[in-house]
């Protein structure tokens, strides 16, 4: 009896209570950094804007992500390991040498439950209200720490600096583009998010990835006006097109003299007829460059964002895309910026085209050569490449080293193509399959 009474005395529940204190301060230090770690920084921001300390406090202690992460993990080993000492010493009372072995499962068994899985899988529920709460003691305590983790932060990059492997506290594990694309992708698969949605938001993103030159209107295509042409024939032609701006050429189509607005010219025209006591002859003097704005030339490598801005802040709708020569390639609008974010714009004015992608009976798709990679990927799902081509017959070409002739079959990437139209050194149309659908006989 007096044993017993030995056994459990004051010490005892004071190595218990001390030990339980412990688990609960293990708890709060695995929680606090699974909720500093998990909680969207988005989300923080718009709680500090409304005025939450907590919140401003988390984004602030979370800017130093090398620093928090020493700070939590060294208090959470110190705990840990103290209250394994304890229970070790504790249970030797009992259990003798078998001690550390019952030491060793039983403080797993609390740990893994008390101090790993409860307080994480509440973190995580809660990942920004739990940041916010537990964001001024984590203050305290990486204050506290900092010189400890300072020293510890030098010994390991000095252990890592001879493997190569250099560290940079600075650099976003996941960047904010990344990981906004990432969740529209997995919010798409799990059906909360919709297509057109994740299409136009990624759009957006994009724009800083690609070039005006991905998506201008190539020169070939481009509708233009002669300016030595009979001023009666330029204005019906400025009519007939579904273009309000057209480029003026002198010569050759290389000599861009400037933009003509069909608006501006029509205007003149009117004028000169109604104010002219000889029409006829004051409209054979009449030189269509003077009502033509002076063209705007843009590199082809500009990024589609950055140009978007010029557009805006110019006030202007229509650049001509020149390569490093100086030679042109093609035109581009702000539309078809915009059309990259919000897909295809049309007008009553505009005439209907035929669709550059169909899909046929037996399961090939019917694509026109100048369909781009990227309109095809989102309007498939598929994941063709466009680092080397920007077209889908460009991409042929390309893996091919050859310009195809009608009927040529390759298989790349996935994919089963088939040249099915040809115009000179142009393909105009390819049939397509994916390699693993076998088309029905």
């Amino acid at each position: 009896m007096e044993q017993t009474i030995y056994i459990f005395d004051t010490s005892f529940w004071i190595s218990v209570s001390a030990i339980a204190g412990l688990l609960v301060l293990s708890g709060f230090f695995s929680g606090s950094e699974t909720a500093l770690t998990a909680a969207s920084r988005g989300k923080l921001r718009a709680k500090a804007d409304k005025g939450s300390r907590g919140a401003q406090r988390a984004l602030t202690i979370t800017e130093d992500s090398e620093r928090l992460i020493g700070s939590v993990l060294l208090g959470n080993n110190l705990v840990n390991i103290l209250a394994t000492s304890m229970t070790t010493a504790l249970l030797a009372r009992f259990f003798g040498e078998n001690a550390v072995a019952l030491s060793t499962i039983v403080m797993t068994i609390l740990v893994l439950i008390f101090a790993e899985v409860l307080p994480k899988t509440y973190a995580i529920t809660n990942a920004e209200r739990a940041a916010s709460l537990v964001s001024h003691p984590i203050q305290v305590v990486t204050f506290m720490f900092s010189p400890i983790v300072l020293a510890v932060r030098w010994v390991v990059r000095a252990i890592l600096w001879p493997f190569g492997v250099q560290t940079d506290p600075d650099t976003n594990i996941l960047a904010v583009r990344e990981e906004i694309a990432g969740a529209l992708k997995i919010g798409h698969s799990e059906g909360l998010v919709e297509k057109e949605d994740r299409d136009r938001i990624l759009g957006a993103l994009d724009l800083s990835e690609r070039a005006v030159d991905e998506i201008m209107l190539h020169r070939s295509d481009i509708e233009m006006i002669n300016v030595e042409d009979d001023p009666m024939v330029i204005l019906d032609q400025c009519l007939e097109s579904k273009h309000t701006r057209l480029p003026v050429f002198k010569q050759n189509k290389e000599n861009i003299i400037g933009v003509l607005h069909a608006k501006d010219l029509a205007r003149t025209i009117y004028r000169i007829i109604s104010t002219h006591k000889n029409p006829d002859i004051a409209l054979k003097r009449f030189d269509v460059s003077k009502v033509s704005k002076e063209p705007y030339f843009v590199p082809n490598t500009t990024p589609l964002d950055d140009q978007m801005r010029q557009f805006l802040r110019l006030h202007s709708h229509f650049a001509l895309v020149v390569d490093e020569y100086g030679s042109l390639q093609g035109l581009i609008t702000l539309e078809d910026i915009l059309e990259e974010i919000v897909g295809e714009i049309t007008d009553e004015f505009d005439e209907a085209e035929d669709s550059t992608l169909a899909k046929s009976s037996d399961g090939h798709f019917i694509v026109e050569g100048g369909m781009t990679i990227r309109d095809f990927n989102r309007a498939t799902e598929c994941q063709l490449p466009d680092e080397e081509a920007n077209t889908v017959a460009g991409l042929v070409i390309h893996e091919s080293q050859m310009i195809p002739t009608v009927g040529q079959v390759f298989s790349f990437h996935g994919f089963r193509f088939e040249v099915t139209e040809r115009d000179a050194n142009r393909i105009t149309e390819l049939k397509m399959r994916p390699l693993h659908i076998i088309p029905p006989n």
